[in-house]
């Protein structure tokens, strides 16, 4: 049995184990948080939304076993097409895109019905794109016209097109971006200045919007309500701050071992269980042990990639294990800090666990080209002469590496 799964799933074992433990632990969660969905609105089948969701779980296994197989240099050109793509994709969401709660995040595919979050598929691109270029422009990379500016006007482009919808996800998009370029030797005098111009765009952003009377302008209204709302403490009388009040009992009650799989209670009140607040679900129904199980599987992860980084013998792979990993990290450090109350309520689900169809796919996406990466290495690890150097490898990286 080993040896036929050593034979079909190659890359990192732990990192599948990460991914099988995540996908299992999702499964169990989002079958006890769907209860209140199931008798509203399918007189009770409880078997609805679980299966549903183990359907999309299947789908996106398969996506993972798909791109863990191609070689991940063929991703390098891939990301140029992803990343053209992607920003039109976002201009159109934010005319046409369905509105939910003044903010247009979501795009349907006319003829299918199918809905999918633009700014899911824009970061995986913006991630596999800035990952091509920092390898590319190593020789260069001090360089503000060269190596700089060729960078940061499509992570611009990208966080400007997402901000009036998700202000969480452009800010979370544009951070990563940032330690990705440190990491890549991007000149901090550069990073320096970028984030002064862009906390000077949010600032004016936040400012002249709400003058506008318009979506945007209520839209900013809402963020500066609930961030008021979080350093406040808002009142539960009033709804202003129930989603954290809710999560806080759910945590509460959950003690150190949990009530146990399908008890939670708060599900019936909180709103969005089995997304936005599915870690809540978890530790009042796992305890503390649960919770604390799940976040060691993400900083696991998250480990994994870093040992790939070292591993590496070209950056290309280097940056493109690391900035995804670093994304899928951040969206779910961000979703625990939410449901602990450690951020203002944001809207991010937790990748892999929550309930959710585009989403969770993409993250299953990145994924693959993660396990692509380490097949890489391990492959390149064990043919790799033993008398050429780590630096003579990296010489050749750009040469090697992308396809033609």
């Amino acid at each position: 049995m080993t040896e036929t799964l050593r034979k079909y799933l190659k890359g990192d074992a732990v990192i599948w184990g990460v991914i099988v433990s995540l996908s299992v632990i999702s499964l169990l969660a989002v079958y006890s948080s769907t209860g209140t969905l199931a008798y509203k609105y399918h007189e009770g089948n409880t078997a609805f939304y679980v299966m549903k969701h183990f359907t999309f779980q299947f789908i996106g296994l398969v996506i993972i076993f798909i791109t863990h197989l191609i070689p991940y240099k063929y991703y390098s050109r891939l990301s140029q097409l992803l990343l053209l793509l992607s920003i039109p994709l976002l201009a159109l969401t934010l005319v046409f895109g369905r509105n939910l709660n003044d903010a247009s995040r979501w795009l349907t595919i006319p003829g299918l019905g199918f809905s999918f979050q633009t700014s899911d598929f824009a970061k995986l691109a913006l991630m596999m794109y800035i990952a091509r270029m920092l390898s590319l422009k190593q020789d260069d990379i001090k360089d503000f016209k060269k190596a700089f500016l060729p960078i940061i006007i499509p992570v611009g482009a990208v966080c400007v097109l997402i901000l009036p919808a998700n202000l969480s996800t452009a800010l979370m998009v544009f951070l990563v971006s940032v330690i990705l370029m440190f990491v890549g030797r991007i000149s901090l005098k550069h990073l320096s200045l970028l984030g002064l111009v862009g906390a000077v765009f949010l600032g004016l952003f936040i400012w002249l919007a709400p003058m506008t009377k318009t979506t945007l302008g209520h839209r900013v209204e809402t963020w500066k309500h609930r961030i008021e709302t979080y350093t406040t403490g808002g009142s539960v009388e009033k709804q202003d701050n129930f989603q954290a009040e809710q999560a806080k009992i759910a945590i509460a009650t959950g003690g150190i071992i949990g009530k146990g799989p399908g008890k939670s209670m708060q599900r019936n009140f909180l709103p969005h269980p089995y997304s936005d607040f599915i870690y809540a679900i978890i530790i009042e129904e796992y305890g503390l042990s649960g919770g604390v199980l799940v976040l060691t599987l993400y900083l696991w992860l998250l480990f994994r990639a870093g040992i790939l980084v070292r591993k590496s013998e070209r950056t290309f792979p280097a940056f493109l294990a690391f900035g995804l990993a670093l994304i899928l990290i951040f969206q779910a450090m961000t979703n625990m800090a939410v449901a602990v109350n450690l951020f203002p309520v944001t809207g991010q689900t937790l990748p892999i666990v929550s309930m959710g169809g585009s989403s969770m796919l993409f993250s299953y996406f990145a994924l693959g080209i993660i396990l692509s990466v380490s097949k890489g290495i391990n492959k390149v690890g064990k043919t790799a002469e033993p008398s050429k150097t780590n630096n003579e490898h990296i010489t050749e990286h750009i040469e090697d590496e992308q396809p033609e």
